[in-house]
């Protein structure tokens, strides 16, 4: 199964990338850096600049279709950066509107925010974006992962770093159903 990873060219938080990429690695489904510019992404650990990595399709030219799962790394500037790009917002909305799995982490749910797919939701996230989700008609929850099954698809939410072994290990299980149910 081939899974996108939505980033901006700037921002995104390293190990909110590395570690869920890695996860769909070693179940053997393909992990797809998604950006909306080509060449490389550079990764932050926290304010200080990371590695960089490599973009494998450009936003502008791919649909949901093609993935299986969306996973949206945070980092505080990759969402704000992303949902300033109206094709990175529609690639989002792509995913619920076609029923297929998303997960957020941490600043990411800024993106769903965005999207406008939050109403009626309830998902976790960094707490200062508490106010952002409920403004958005989501409801906001402190949990170390949430899954909300609402609608044709599922949301996968979670807080911070610390909680990425669960996110990780939930995101994975709700893609792999949801792939095993088409």
């Amino acid at each position: 199964m081939r899974i996108a990873f939505l980033t901006a060219p700037e921002g995104v938080e390293q190990v909110e990338l590395t570690e869920p990429w890695q996860t769909v690695l070693s179940a053997g489904h393909d992990p797809v850096l998604v950006s909306t510019e080509p060449g490389e992404v550079l990764a932050f650990h926290h304010l200080d600049k990371a590695d960089t990595f490599t973009v494998d399709e450009v936003v502008s030219d791919v649909s949901a279709e093609s993935f299986g799962g969306l996973v949206l790394p945070g980092g505080v500037a990759n969402p704000d950066v992303l949902r300033m790009n109206d094709k990175a917002v529609a690639f989002v909305k792509d995913f619920f509107a076609s029923g297929r799995p998303v997960a957020a982490i941490c600043h990411a749910p800024w993106m769903l925010v965005e999207a406008d797919v939050v109403r009626g939701r309830e998902l976790t996230s960094w707490p200062s974006l508490r106010t952002d989700i409920r403004n958005a008609g989501g409801t906001w929850v402190d949990e170390q992962v949430k899954v909300c099954d609402h609608g044709t698809n599922k949301l996968v939410t979670s807080r911070k770093p610390d909680d990425l072994n669960a996110f990780c290990e939930t995101y994975l299980d709700v893609f792999e159903e949801a792939a095993a149910g088409r």
